[in-house]
C-alpha cells in the first residue's frame, strides 16, 4: 500500500521502538521506528507533476522542550507524493502525529534555520504518519453497532504517483524533475571535506543532448550503483541548474536513483539501496528502448576487461577481481592482495606486512598465492578500501601497471626496474577510483566461476587474527570518572595494563585505559606539520616573514612568459613605499579552461607578492604562482606554497616532486580539484600532519606515546581546515585543555579509552627502539 495519513485514538506504532526527536541520527535504524511529535510548522503543499507532490513541516517534541532548551527538539519533516497530499488537507497546526517508515537525512538548513540537524523524509510504500485524536465525548458507539477499527484512514490510499520524465533536451533551469538517461562518464563516489561523499556522471538519450550530473550523499550505499558506460540510470527528483551555458543536474529532497545493466541482452534488474521504489511496465520498456539505442550509437564497452594474464607493463586498465586480503601501510595507503583466476605473466614487486596488519587470512592455498597479486591504494581511495572486506568481488578503474621500485614502507627493496606492481593513484581524473560488485552482478559471473574451480582455503576465517591479537584477560579498576574518548576499531581484544604494554612484543595492537599526564609541544601551533606519504617526510610549516621574502624574491625574476597556451594581462601597482617605482603583475589563463569558461577555476601570476596572492585567492578558486624561465612558466622554490585556495596553502615534496609546469587538461564535465593541479605540474602534495607526544598516566605507571597517524580522526577535525582556519585549531586547543587542564590534579582529569599499536624505528648506530601510537580512536566528550 502506498503511504498515507491515518487518523488514530489508540497507540499506533506500540511494537516499533519509540525515538525521542534529539536522539535521532543518520546512524538511527528507522525499519523498527517511530517518531511522535506536535506539529508546529506546516508549508504549502508543491506539485513537482501529475500526482506528485512534496511537502515541509516541522514537528516538536514536546517531552524535549519541557525537559530541556535545545535546538534538536524540533525537526524537519519532508513528505512525498501522496502522502503529502493527504497530511496537506488532513493533518493542522499544533496536532500529535506519529511516524514510522520513514528515513534519516542530513539537513542542509540546520545551519539556517538553527533546527535538528537532521531531517525525517518520508516516501513510499511503508510510510505511514499517524493523527492522534481523542474521541468527541458526545459521542459514543451503539454497543449494538459492529465493531471498527480504532485507525480510519482520512483518505482513500493515495495512489501511485504516475512519474513524468523530461528528456534531456528540454530541461530548463530551476526545476526539479525525473530524467532516464544512459552513462558516457562517470567518477566512483569520492569523500569531500564535509561528511559526504561525491559522485559526478554525464547522461545522455535519444535526443543526443549530453547532461552533467552531481549528486551528494552522506552514505556509500545511496550513490548510483555503475558499473561501466552504456549503464541504464533513473533518476527521481533532481534540481536541474544553469551552469557554463549549460544544465546541470544536482540531487535534492527526495531524491532516489535506480541503475540497470546497458546490455541489451541482459534481464533488467534495478539496481537500488532503496527499501521501497517503483517499476512498472513502462519502465522496463523505457529501459529496453534506452539500450537499443545506445547499443546503435556506439556508446557500450566495445573491449573486454582485461586479466591480470593479459596486462602490460606501463598500461592503465579496469581490474575485475576478488578480495583476499587487505593491510593498512599507512594513513594514505593500503594494500589489496587480489587475483582473478589468472596468472601474470611478468615478475612482479614483493611486499612484505605484519601479520597483525591483515585483515583477512594471513595464509593462503598455494593455488591461490600463485595467482595473486599486490595493488597499492593511495590517498582518497584508500578511504574506500578501508571498508573492503575479504570476499568482495571488486571492480578497479584506471589501474596502473607500472614498473620500478614503489617508495612505499612495505616495499621488499630492490631496483624493481623488471618488476610490476599495480597502483591505485590518488584523484579521480579518467573515472579513477574501486567499487564492490554484488554478488548477483551478471559481470562477474564469470569470474565467480573462474575462482570456484580452485580449491577452497579458510579466506573468511579470523582466527588466525584473533590469535595474533588476543591478550591474556586482565582485571582493571573500574572505579573511575567520566570517560572522554571512544575506540572506533573492531578488535576483540582485552583491556590491559600499561606494564603489559611495555612488556609486550613490537608489531601488536592493545586497548588501554589512562588519563594524560602532559602532551608536547605546549604551544600547540607548533605541533602542525606537513608529511609526504611517498618518502614518509616530515617537515615544518614556514611562517609568513620567511614567505614574503620568498615571494618578493621570485616577484623580481627578469623575463617574461611565453607559452602558447596562456593568455596573459599585465596590471600596474604601486610599489612598496612611497618612493618606490611601480611594478607589473602578471595574470595568466589557460586557453583550453578559458574554451571550457572554468576561466576563474585555475590562474597562474608572475611578479606577485604573498599578499597579492592573497587577495587573488578571494577572487579565483586556485591561485598558482609562476616565475619566467627562458620564456617558460616554472614554479617557486617548494618551500613555498605552490598553490593557493582562498585560505588553503598548498606544499609540495621536494624530493618526490619533479616539476614540470604544463597546461591542465580537463574534461568539460570535471570539477578542478588540487591534485589534479599537482599532477599537471608535477608535484607530489604534501599532507598536513599533527604531531603530538603524549605522557599516559595509568596508577603508578607511565607510557609515552605518539598522537600523529590519526590525529584526524581523535580530533574529528581536517587538519587542513586547522591550518587556515582559527575556529578549528581553537577547537583542539579546546579539546587538549579539557583532556590535561593545567593546573589540575590528575585524580580530577578524564580517563581515555585508547587503542595501541606497538612498532620499531630503527636508530642510527644503536638498537631498534619501542615506539607506541594512538590509532582508531576518537574524543567524545564535548569540551566546556
Amino acid at each position: 500500500m502506498p503511504g498515507r495519513v491515518v487518523v488514530d485514538q489508540a497507540n499506533p506504532g506500540a511494537h516499533l521502538t519509540r525515538i525521542p526527536i534529539p536522539g535521532i541520527s543518520t546512524a538511527t535504524d528507522s525499519s523498527q521506528a517511530s517518531v511522535k511529535g506536535k506539529v508546529i510548522k506546516k508549508g504549502p503543499l508543491v506539485s513537482l507533476g501529475d500526482e506528485d507532490f512534496v511537502l515541509k513541516a516541522v514537528v516538536e517534541d514536546d517531552e524535549s522542550v519541557r525537559s530541556s532548551s535545545s535546538r534538536n527538539g524540533s525537526i524537519n519533516v519532508i513528505l512525498f507524493g501522496g502522502l503529502a497530499k493527504d497530511f496537506s488537507e488532513a493533518v493542522s497546526l499544533g496536532e500529535v502525529v506519529v511516524m514510522t517508515g520513514f528515513t534519516v537525512g542530513k539537513s542542509p538548513t540546520a545551519h539556517k534555520d538553527q533546527l535538528h540537524p537532521c531531517n525525517l523524509l518520508l516516501s513510499g510504500d511503508d510510510a505511514c504518519l499517524y493523527v492522534l485524536r481523542s474521541l468527541s465525548p458526545s459521542v459514543s458507539p451503539s454497543p449494538t453497532a459492529p465493531k471498527r477499527s480504532s485507525a480510519s484512514e482520512v483518505s482513500k490510499p493515495a495512489k501511485v504517483s504516475k512519474y513524468t520524465y523530461v528528456p534531456l533536451d528540454d530541461l530548463k533551469p530551476g526545476a526539479v524533475v525525473n530524467v532516464y538517461g544512459v552513462v558516457v562518464f562517470f567518477k566512483q563516489p569520492y569523500k569531500t571535506r564535509g561528511t559526504d561523499y561525491c559522485s559526478s556522471l554525464k547522461i545522455t538519450d535519444q535526443s543526443n543532448q549530453k547532461v552533467v550530473c552531481t549528486i551528494f550523499c552522506e552514505k556509500l550505499e545511496d550513490h548510483p550503483k555503475i558499473f561501466q558506460l552504456g549503464d541504464i540510470i533513473r533518476m527521481h527528483r533532481v534540481k536541474t541548474q544553469a551552469f557554463g551555458g549549460s544544465i546541470n543536474l544536482l540531487n535534492t529532497f527526495g531524491f532516489s536513483v535506480v541503475t540497470f545493466d546497458g546490455r541489451p541482452e541482459s534481464i533488467v534488474v534495478p539496481r537500488t539501496s532503496s527499501k521501497s521504489f517503483h517499476f512498472e511496465p513502462e519502465d522496463e520498456r523505457t529501459v529496453n528502448a534506452l539500450r537499443t539505442w545506445a547499443a546503435k550509437q556506439d556508446l557500450l564497452p566495445t573491449t573486454p576487461r582485461v586479466h591480470l594474464s593479459s596486462v602490460q607493463p606501463q598500461s592503465y586498465f579496469d581490474l575485475d577481481c576478488q578480495l583476499l586480503w587487505k593491510a593498512q601501510v599507512d594513513g594514505a595507503c593500503i594494500l589489496l592482495k587480489v587475483w582473478d583466476g589468472t596468472r601474470c605473466t611478468h615478475p612482479l614487486q614483493d611486499f612484505t606486512v605484519e601479520a597483525s596488519a591483515i585483515q583477512g587470512p594471513s595464509s593462503l592455498s598455494r593455488e591461490r598465492s600463485d595467482l595473486a597479486v599486490n595493488i597499492l591504494v593511495f590517498d582518497n581511495h584508500a578511504e574506500i578500501a578501508k571498508q573492503l572486506k575479504p570476499g568482495d568481488y571488486l571492480r578497479i578503474y584506471n589501474l596502473h601497471a607500472t614498473t620500478g621500485a614503489s617508495s612505499v614502507p612495505c616495499s621488499s627493496g630492490g631496483s624493481g626496474l623488471n618488476q610490476l606492481a599495480f597502483h591505485l593513484h590518488g584523484g579521480t581524473s579518467y573515472g579513477r577510483g574501486v567499487r564492490v560488485l554484488p554478488d548477483d552482478c551478471p559481470a562477474i559471473q564469470e569470474l565467480r566461476r573462474v575462482v570456484e574451480c580452485f580449491p577452497e582455503d579458510d579466506i573468511f576465517n579470523e582466527s588466525a587474527i584473533m590469535e595474533i591479537w588476543g591478550t591474556p584477560p586482565e582485571t582493571l579498576d573500574d572505579a573511575r570518572g567520566c570517560c572522554a574518548t571512544e575506540r572506533r576499531c573492531d578488535h576483540a581484544l582485552q583491556q590491559v595494563t600499561l606494564a603489559e604494554v611495555k612488556q609486550s612484543v613490537p608489531g601488536q595492537l592493545f586497548h588501554v585505559s589512562a588519563q594524560l599526564k602532559s602532551y608536547q609541544p605546549r604551544p600547540l601551533y607548533q605541533a602542525l606539520k606537513l608529511h609526504c606519504p611517498k618518502c614518509r617526510a616530515i617537515q615544518e610549516i614556514p611562517d609568513d616573514d620567511f614567505l614574503s621574502e620568498t615571494f618578493l624574491e621570485a616577484s623580481k625574476a627578469p623575463g617574461r612568459i611565453t607559452e602558447p597556451w596562456l593568455l596573459s594581462e599585465s596590471l600596474l601597482l604601486p610599489g612598496d613605499g612611497p618612493k618606490a617605482p611601480e611594478r607589473t603583475l602578471y595574470i595568466h589563463l589557460s586557453k583550453e579552461l578559458f574554451g571550457e569558461r572554468k576561466s576563474k577555476d585555475l590562474i597562474y601570476v608572475t611578479g606577485a607578492t604573498l599578499e597579492d596572492v592573497c587577495q587573488l585567492a578571494a577572487a579565483y578558486q586556485y591561485i598558482l604562482p609562476v616565475m619566467p624561465s627562458g620564456g617558460s612558466a616554472s614554479l617557486m622554490d617548494l618551500s613555498a606554497p605552490f598553490l593557493f585556495r582562498g585560505n588553503k596553502r598548498y606544499y609540495g615534496c621536494k624530493q618526490c616532486s619533479q616539476v614540470s609546469v604544463k597546461e591542465l587538461k580537463v574534461d568539460g564535465s570535471e570539477e578542478i580539484n588540487e591534485e589534479m593541479i599537482a599532477e599537471a605540474v608535477g608535484v607530489k602534495l604534501l599532507q598536513y600532519c599533527l604531531v603530538l607526544k603524549l605522557e599516559l598516566q595509568q596508577g603508578r605507571d607511565t607510557l609515552e606515546v605518539l598522537l600523529w597517524r590519526d590525529a584526524e580522526t581523535f580530533f574529528q577535525v581536517s587538519l587542513e581546515e586547522v591550518a587556515a582556519n582559527q575556529e578549528a585549531q581553537n577547537k583542539i586547543s579546546k579539546t587538549m585543555d579539557f583532556l590535561c587542564p593545567p593546573g589540575r590534579s590528575i585524580a580530577k582529569q578524564p580517563w581515555l579509552d585508547l587503542c595501541l599499536s606497538t612498532y620499531t624505528v630503527k636508530t642510527d648506530g644503536g638498537p631498534n627502539r619501542v615506539c607506541y601510537q594512538v590509532c582508531q580512536t576518537r574524543t567524545t566528550a564535548t569540551p566546556p
